[in-house]
């Protein structure tokens, strides 16, 4: 299969705009997922919030549970609350893993999807740093749209004009090393097997044994290639509903921590991209029936939360 790597830079200086958009079809075609480079976001940006981030999951438990929230909401995701292998209805155990979620605060009606952001006073710092990230990541967001649009040979704003106000989340996943979580039950991921559910999804990751893997079309599961200066990228159902099945919505996973390397400890910014809220979507050809927006995200994220 491969993961390819996609240098965005011809699209941004306008260079290789043609290029880069069939590029991106052809990943999206038959791996669903690419490593894309050139996309402007500072390293720096990254790490900070990386950093930061880390200081609050360093934390006791008992100065983290104040900010405890279910899935949804804002704040910090203890661990055993989130199954994301139960999305598609299987009985999966909880992932081996915390997040601290943040996501859209303003601009449209629904509070299941807009909500105040909370901020740790642990950690003042944190505040300004990820509201820069959010900003730049729905930038991007916005522009591998636009890139979809035209890799289709439809007019640009096809998908953008249905993200007039939309909703997003980052999650901050921490992946405790397996001398703190000890060994993962039967059946146990870090992140268990899953489709996102959104647009597309872009990906800062940390190389790790206990890292991210990909399924092929032929069922096989692989390592997902890693270059630090790259975001990984991949759709969502809805982006694969969207486009009638042009594109892969493809599953993936997060490995357990493994026993040669019991001091790994990952952490993982991931940007969830989604429409309006009221936004109905149609497909391609026809072949699956209008949905809204909203409500399509809402029912993918009550099966995974727990309790």
């Amino acid at each position: 299969m491969g993961v390819p790597l996609v240098d965005l830079s011809g699209w941004f200086d306008g260079t290789g705009r043609a290029e880069v958009a069939a590029r991106v079809d052809a990943a999206l075609k038959e791996s669903g997922f690419l490593l894309v480079t050139g996309h402007g976001v500072p390293a720096e940006l990254r790490d900070r919030t990386r950093e930061l981030t880390r200081r609050f999951f360093a934390l006791p438990t008992e100065r983290k549970q104040p900010y405890a929230v279910r899935t949804g909401g804002r704040g910090w995701l203890p661990p055993d609350v989130q199954a994301t292998g139960r999305a598609d209805g299987a009985m999966a155990p909880p992932d081996l893993k915390e997040t601290l979620t943040f996501g859209s605060d303003a601009g449209g009606d629904d509070p299941f999807f807009f909500r105040p952001n909370v901020f740790p006073a642990e950690v003042p710092e944190l505040e300004p740093v990820v509201t820069d990230y959010l900003r730049r990541m729905r930038e991007l967001a916005d522009e591998l749209l636009t890139i979809f649009a035209v890799a289709l040979g439809e007019p640009e704003d096809m998908f953008t004009r249905h993200t007039r106000t939309p909703s997003y989340n980052m999650n901050v996943n921490h992946y405790p090393a397996l001398e703190q979580v000890g060994p993962a039950g039967p059946g146990q991921f870090r992140i268990g097997e899953h489709t996102d559910f959104g647009t597309v999804t872009i990906l800062d990751r940390q190389h790790g044994v206990g890292g991210l893997q990909v399924r092929t079309k032929d069922g096989v599961w692989e390592d997902a290639p890693f270059d630090p200066d790259a975001f990984t990228i991949n759709i969502g159902d809805l982006m694969a509903r969207w486009v009638s099945d042009r594109w892969r919505s493809t599953p993936h996973r997060v490995l357990p921590p493994d026993a040669s390397a019991p001091d790994e400890d990952l952490v993982s910014l991931i940007f969830f991209y989604n429409t309006d809220t009221d936004a109905r979507i149609v497909s391609l050809d026809g072949r699956y029936p209008e949905v809204g927006g909203g409500d399509y995200l809402k029912a993918k994220l009550e099966a995974i939360s727990i309790g």
